[in-house]
């Protein structure tokens, strides 16, 4: 069984969604919290690497202005 979003699921149970439809609902959304929690991960690897680029190349043109 996939992971699933209890207050999700208690939610749509509670508002009248057949028992199947709201678990699959509450799995669904759980795996797209999934995809995003991935999805910002990977963006904090390439804004540490714009760091790094942005530095090494400041530190070239500094290096190669004043000599």
């Amino acid at each position: 069984m996939a992971m699933m979003l209890s207050k999700t699921y208690d939610a749509l149970r509670s508002a009248g969604a057949p028992e199947n439809k709201a678990r699959e609902a509450a799995e669904e959304i759980a795996g797209f919290e999934n995809r995003l929690t991935a999805i910002g991960a990977d963006l904090r690897l390439v804004k540490w690497i714009a760091g790094f680029n942005l530095a090494f190349t400041l530190s070239l043109l500094w290096r190669g202005f004043t000599t």
